[in-house]
């Protein structure tokens, strides 16, 4: 009976240790293990207009870029420019070798002084010849008559005929020297007019004035016919060629602001406009592409090439209930917010409309003006799951 009593009494006593540990164990499994409610932050759906914007990465680029480089396959006498410098229309930027074309352009000159002469030397023979016909064409008239007073002999008056036949030959022959004279002094001519011209087009002039963006070759380098030399572009052509999202691209239209920020400038916001979106997309990055200008052009302006962040303002849309872009949640093939209630959670399915770069999205169906979304979550959030409202979470900004 003693043995019973002690071994009760022992079994009471850890029984009275034990109790306590599990009301501990349940305590802080309840306030801080798996069972503890899931801090969460909520805000408040509100009823606003938003103006949502386009956010696109692009290239500047120039719209006008003139090659310039010669007309036939030389080598680069000179180049008077750098890279950076501003130019004239008309100005000389460089020349190509002549090699032997002044030589050539001299010699045609020579030909056509001679050409000249011969044109000359055939107007007088042609002079002369005229002269000899009319003098034939006399004789062989006053023989005639002659012949018909029975003055002379058949004879006679037949060698006046021939003498007439001979310098109207004569006449012919030298009329066709004269018109050969003179086309050869039009091929001398034309030849040497080529030849001047191709000897111009060896001068490298800027067609516009603009800003040398590429010297391509020095002094000394052989250069194909059309191959570049110095390229020009003209600095007020110069626009951003952006991308846009084709999911987000709705509303994109010519004549819209936008805010340009080069990397090189990444501290200034330059403003500008949309100044064409291009018929064809992107099939590849699934991506709308579209021109911003420069309502002011920079100074310096930015490297042509250089990338630039280009924030685009569409239209601002209606008044609809508006929630931040952290609430949306998607719960298998759904998409929605969890909505708090007095005491419990609820995930609502929920049809979203545009959104603006500060993360606000409107909500075209399923929510109203003044309900309770959950913002952030300690943990990943059930049907049923415990929670308590918080002001804010740690690592996360209110």
């Amino acid at each position: 009976m003693r043995k019973f009593l002690s071994t009760k009494g022992r079994s009471l006593a850890l029984i009275g240790v034990l109790l306590p540990l599990l009301g501990l164990f349940v305590y802080v499994a309840l306030r801080s293990g798996p069972l503890a409610p899931v801090p969460v932050t909520v805000a408040t759906v509100a009823e606003q207009a938003i103006a949502p914007a386009l956010f696109g990465i692009g290239t500047v680029e120039a719209r006008y870029t003139y090659k310039i480089g010669p007309t036939i396959a030389g080598r680069v006498k000179s180049v008077a420019v750098q890279v950076g410098d501003h130019v004239q229309a008309g100005q000389v930027l460089g020349e190509m070798d002549p090699v032997d074309l002044d030589d050539r352009i001299g010699a045609l000159a020579a030909a056509q002084m001679r050409a000249r002469a011969n044109v000359l030397a055939a107007e007088a023979q042609l002079e002369d010849g005229a002269a000899r016909r009319r003098y034939a064409e006399t004789q062989a008239q006053r023989y005639e008559k002659l012949l018909e007073a029975r003055s002379i002999s058949v004879e006679a008056a037949e060698a006046k005929r021939q003498e007439r036949q001979i310098a109207e030959a004569g006449y012919q022959a030298m009329r066709a020297n004269l018109d050969a004279a003179r086309q050869e002094l039009l091929r001398s001519r034309a030849e040497r007019a080529g030849l001047i011209r191709q000897r111009a087009n060896l001068d490298l002039l800027a067609p516009v004035a603009g800003l040398v963006s590429v010297r391509a070759a020095d002094p000394g380098t052989t250069v194909v016919a059309g191959q570049a030399v110095v390229e020009v572009i003209d600095p007020a052509s110069v626009w951003i060629n952006v991308r846009f999202d084709q999911l987000r691209a709705a509303g994109l239209k010519a004549g819209l602001t936008a805010q340009v920020v080069p990397r090189s400038l990444a501290e200034q916001s330059l403003a500008g406009r949309v100044s064409r979106v291009e018929p064809v997309a992107d099939a590849v990055t699934e991506e709308s592409l579209a021109k911003v200008v420069f309502d002011v052009l920079p100074e310096p302006l930015p490297p042509v090439g250089e990338l630039a962040e280009v924030t685009v303002a569409l239209p601002a849309l209606p008044v609809r209930p508006v929630v931040g872009n952290a609430s949306v949640r998607r719960l298998g093939n759904q998409i929605g917010v969890w909505v708090v209630t007095a005491d419990a959670l609820a995930f609502r399915p929920v049809k979203l409309g545009a959104s603006d770069l500060d993360g606000r999205v409107q909500v075209l169906e399923g929510l109203k003006a003044g309900e309770r979304v959950v913002v952030y979550s300690q943990r990943a959030l059930a049907a049923g799951s415990r929670f308590k409202v918080v002001d804010s979470l740690p690592g996360v900004a209110p």
